[in-house]
């Protein structure tokens, strides 16, 4: 299967509505390729497994994380039947704790850990400092101060923090 931006975004755009979890993924689209530059591999390759990293989840979110079940497995799936290559779907399973797949490649760490650095930067680009500071950034129901740390876990995992 030879791997196009256009298809890949078609795809995404077709299981996926809403427009956040759309800038979600086109943000781990844009990491992915700079990392990709960085390291010397294919860009195009590292961009789509950002882009269609997340693809399923509006369809399939997996709140009680079942290891094979929902997202990302349903959706590996679906890029499996359409003749995907592995390694893009090993690093797609392995972006999410509850399967289980271990991150052994260089693309499906960078994938774990940008997936979480864009989130977090994108919900800091979103929350005005003030609220920040007093503590009312994400809510009521959930104040700053109980930001899950499991949900930065991956930051230890980023290569680049091993070149130092």
């Amino acid at each position: 299967m030879e791997l196009n931006r256009a298809d890949a975004l078609a795809l995404m755009h077709e299981y996926t509505q809403n427009e956040n979890l759309r800038r979600h993924m086109y943000a781990v689209e844009a990491a992915m390729r700079a990392y990709a530059r960085k390291y010397g591999e294919d860009e195009e390759f590292w961009g789509i497994t950002g882009l269609l990293h997340d693809f399923d989840y509006e369809r399939w979110p997996n709140d009680e994380r079942k290891p094979d079940d929902e997202h990302p497995t349903t959706g590996v799936n679906i890029l499996r039947e359409r003749g995907y290559p592995d390694e893009m779907l090993q690093a797609i399973l392995g972006h999410a704790d509850h399967t289980g797949v271990p991150r052994e490649s260089l693309i499906a760490r960078t994938l774990y850990a940008v997936d979480e650095l864009t989130g977090f930067l994108t919900a800091c680009a979103l929350v005005r400092l003030d609220r920040l500071c007093s503590g009312t950034a994400y809510g009521p129901e959930r104040p700053q101060s109980q930001v899950r740390q499991e949900e930065v876990q991956g930051l230890e995992l980023c290569p680049w923090r091993r070149q130092r």
